[in-house]
């Protein structure tokens, strides 16, 4: 143990990535120091209080629980010591602009039946083709894709090793040559079950019409674990993660801004450079901030840093504008969480995603907690938070002049679909987010929400691994890296980066190896 901690180890930034990084690196005996330019952890888990309301500044929605119990254990602790998460049936609703509302519910043969009576008996056996597939395609993930570091169908498939029938039949029901929203509307035909069901692709921020098929699979993950509110808020999962690290020994830095990687002449990381100039010496790290920026910024002028942008072109995820509403009183209609559909999908796809400008008829989000936690507003109030996804940030974005009118749109949808008439008269505290305050405040690529997008048929599925090929000692975690954004994924991104790092210096190859890259027969975590 004493020859293990005596090497120390950085982390970049103190998301959940971060976080779940640090915890998992301090539980197996590391020493490490983790670097927070913001004076509070969690990243986007943060929270803002104001009037007797709280809001969950980030994400609402906690998937996968499985994750989080599984970065505890590495530590010995019992999740459910450390959280109070509440299921959450049904799991959201959805309105739609012809009025008609359906629920999402966790028992598949419950939706089933929902979906039979809202639609038709096809389109209830095109569900269950459907939720069949997602089933598979999950298990597909967790054979080749989750908890370890994987940049491209390389590292997912060993060729020699493992190219049998089997795995033929995976990368068949993989559907490389399709996409989410064409997979869904090859078993059903409803148009407004067919838009719920394309929303599962709006955790990783990215258009159904250009994400790969085997993202259908993100369907079956929230069947089959539910989806859950911890008591608190989302910050309580920071805050539970920040706990267990401070317990394992873990420093913390906050306020501290990284503003480079040092290098060696061998090209290996030996230190984290401060605003200040100060270069605290570690023998690797783990950037949480952004991959590209961490590649752009913290490794500027590196020969890395241009191998990284020559290898791949990673498009940014969608961003987002938020609205922050404290309400006097609440909707008893609206459920914790709720999908108020655009009229026409594709159309408000190419605005977002091909015309990169804000969709006039948008989908909103809508998180209205009280329902589950009275304790976010005075007595029979609401904090509401409205999400609409908007392009990346272009340079002709500006959203000090965009915002007044936008908000207006979103106000006019919540209206309208939604049956908040009388919302404004309700509003007592208002804050906002935008696509440049996303960008300013968390460091992401352009405003991006989730990183980089998940487009394109092959390769969507695919962000940068989290061993960096190009730079021994150096590990990716967060939603630009694999495997991808929401709360599990990159909660599951930092466990990865931690053990691919652990396993690098258990083994000597970090510091014996100009790339200490791990083949692919040797890539899967203990227990799988």
């Amino acid at each position: 143990m004493s020859s293990m901690a005596s090497e120390k180890v950085g982390v970049i930034g103190g998301g959940l990535g971060g976080l779940a990084a640090a915890c998992t690196l301090a539980a197996r005996g590391r020493r490490v120091c983790l670097f927070e330019k913001n004076p509070w952890l969690g990243g986007k888990a943060a929270v803002h209080a104001d009037g007797g309301f709280r809001f969950d500044m980030g994400p609402t929605i906690l998937l996968m629980p499985s994750v989080l119990r599984r970065i505890f254990a590495e530590a010995g602790k019992d999740l459910a010591q450390a959280l109070d998460l509440v299921p959450l049936d049904p799991q959201w609703r959805s309105f739609f602009n012809d009025g008609a509302v359906l629920d999402l519910h966790a028992e598949r043969a419950k939706m089933a039946a929902t979906i039979e009576s809202f639609a038709n008996a096809r389109d209830r056996a095109g569900f269950e083709r459907f939720m069949d597939l997602a089933q598979r395609l999950e298990a597909i993930s967790n054979r080749y894709f989750f908890w370890r570091p994987v940049g491209g169908l390389e590292d997912m498939f060993d060729p020699k090793a493992t190219f049998n029938l089997a795995t033929l039949g995976d990368v068949l029901a993989m559907r490389p040559w399709s996409t989410v929203a064409a997979t869904i509307r090859a078993s059903i035909r409803d148009p407004r079950v067919t838009q719920m069901l394309d929303h599962f692709t709006q955790y990783v921020g990215s258009c159904p019409e250009r994400s790969p098929a085997v993202l259908c699979g993100i369907a079956n993950m929230q069947t089959s674990e539910g989806v859950w509110y911890p008591r608190g808020g989302t910050r309580a999962v920071a805050v539970a993660l920040a706990n267990l690290a401070t317990e394992l020994g873990v420093e913390f830095y906050t306020g501290v801004d990284i503003t480079s990687i040092a290098l060696d002449d061998s090209g290996r990381v030996r230190g984290a450079v401060t605003a200040k100039g100060e270069t605290i010496a570690v023998s690797a790290i783990v950037s949480n901030c952004d991959a590209v920026r961490t590649h752009r910024e913290l490794l500027a002028g590196q020969d890395a840093a241009s191998r990284f942008e020559k290898r791949r072109r990673y498009e940014p995820a969608c961003s987002g504008v938020v609205l922050y509403l404290g309400l006097n009183r609440r909707y008893d209609h609206l459920l914790h969480h709720n999908f108020v559909f655009s009229q026409d999908p594709h159309e408000e796809f190419d605005w977002i995603y091909h015309r990169g400008e804000p969709a006039p008829d948008p989908t909103c989000y809508v998180c209205a907690p009280a329902v589950s936690d009275p304790s976010v507003a005075p007595e029979g109030g609401e904090a509401l938070y409205v999400l609409v996804h908007t392009p990346y940030l272009r340079p002709h974005h500006n959203w000090d002049a965009l915002f007044p009118r936008y908000r207006e749109t979103i106000l006019q949808k919540l209206e309208r679909t939604a049956g908040c008439g009388d919302i404004r008269s309700r509003i007592k505290v208002e804050h906002r987010l935008t696509p440049q305050d996303i960008h300013d405040r968390y460091r992401v690529l352009n405003g991006a929400i989730y990183g980089l997008a998940s487009h394109g048929r092959l390769h969507g599925a695919f962000k940068p691994s989290n061993r960096s090929s190009d730079v021994p000692g150096l590990y990716l975690a967060g939603g630009a890296a694999h495997p991808g954004p929401g709360m599990p994924m990159v909660m599951m991104s930092g466990w990865i980066a931690a053990d691919a790092l652990d396993r690098d210096l258990r083994s000597g190859r970090l510091h014996s190896a100009a790339n200490p890259r791990e083949s692919s027969a040797v890539l899967a975590a203990p227990g799988h």
